[in-house]
């Protein structure tokens, strides 16, 4: 993968072990007509529909130590796409902070990582060291919001630095753009993540600010959302889009654990399955056509700290 030249690297992801490509539509500032970049030659574009596809994601990574170097061991150990969910380079997201301590880190598999923005990444202008670290495969600068497909799913990344990017509510480019993007995806199984989570317990707890991209990904039958923010790795059960259980809802996984100190949580909620705040470490999704499994791998080794799986998610 590192030998491609970057015309490939960013026209499409081979996932390791599973030959699989993404493709990758960009936002609003993308003006190529049908806004897929094409499978890069002598690469494969689908998969068989029973082979999962691999996501492994984290966020709130980088501060200069220790622990954003194991996390990182443990992504250059398993195949898949790398989803890094913004918190990136303490504490400004400058292009120094992705030199210096980033990139040491994470940079082995910065080719096959599709990043998220979030609010330190968001602390120089225009997010100008976010973009020049990841260049197009973080979508368009500064909007930072965009979709890929990943074997039988379609994934959104969206910019939850709302007033960044003119809102992030309904009216709101941003969220038009989300409405049109599901509109198009011809899969039921559909992914979104960013940095600040809807719903958690955790030190920062809920932001309503994101409550539209819920609501739509819902509307559209969405299953799976990916945060970070709170430095904490939280699993909830499926809800809706008021925080209730519903079994056909979206279930929401808060994975602050890339690398920054740990924090812990207020009070826990009956939709919280799983928490935990003591081991840096990151989440494996296998995505299949009608379902998925979790499993939350430590830096400490061992067992996954958390794993199941959901089913009949192609179904909805």
């Amino acid at each position: 993968m590192r030998s491609r030249t970057i015309a490939a690297v960013l026209a499409g992801i081979v996932l390791a072990g599973t030959g699989a490509v993404a493709w990758q539509r960009y936002g609003p500032t993308d003006h190529s007509g049908a806004g897929l970049l094409p499978p890069a030659a002598g690469t494969t574009a689908v998969t068989t529909p029973d082979q999962p596809a691999i996501l492994l994601a984290a966020g709130d990574i980088a501060t200069c130590d220790d622990a954003e170097v194991r996390t990182g061991e443990l992504l250059a150990a398993q195949p898949g796409v790398v989803a890094a969910l913004g918190d990136l380079a303490y504490p400004d997201g400058s292009t120094a902070a992705f030199a210096d301590c980033y990139d040491p880190a994470w940079g082995l598999v910065k080719p096959r990582t599709r990043p998220a923005m979030g609010n330190h990444d968001a602390r120089t202008p225009d997010a100008g060291g976010y973009g020049n670290s990841f260049g197009a495969a973080a979508g368009p600068q500064p909007q930072g919001y965009y979709s890929y497909d990943l074997g039988a799913w379609h994934v959104v990344v969206l910019n939850s630095n709302c007033d960044l990017v003119g809102g992030c509510g309904p009216g709101s480019p941003q969220l038009d753009w989300l409405v049109d993007d599901l509109a198009a995806t011809t899969t039921g199984n559909i992914l979104g993540y960013w940095h600040h989570p809807r719903f958690s317990t955790g030190h920062h707890g809920d932001q309503p600010a994101v409550a539209a991209f819920w609501e739509t990904l819902a509307d559209a039958g969405a299953d799976v959302v990916l945060n970070g923010h709170d430095h904490d790795y939280e699993r909830f059960v499926a809800m809706d889009a008021t925080g209730r259980p519903d079994p056909t809802g979206i279930r929401e996984f808060v994975v602050g654990t890339g690398g920054a100190p740990l924090r812990g949580f207020g009070p826990s909620r009956d939709t919280v399955d799983v928490r935990q705040a003591d081991q840096h470490g990151i989440l494996r999704l296998d995505l299949g056509s009608c379902g998925y499994s979790w499993s939350f791998l430590s830096v400490d080794g061992g067992p996954p700290l958390d794993r199941g799986h959901a089913t009949n998610t192609c179904a909805r």
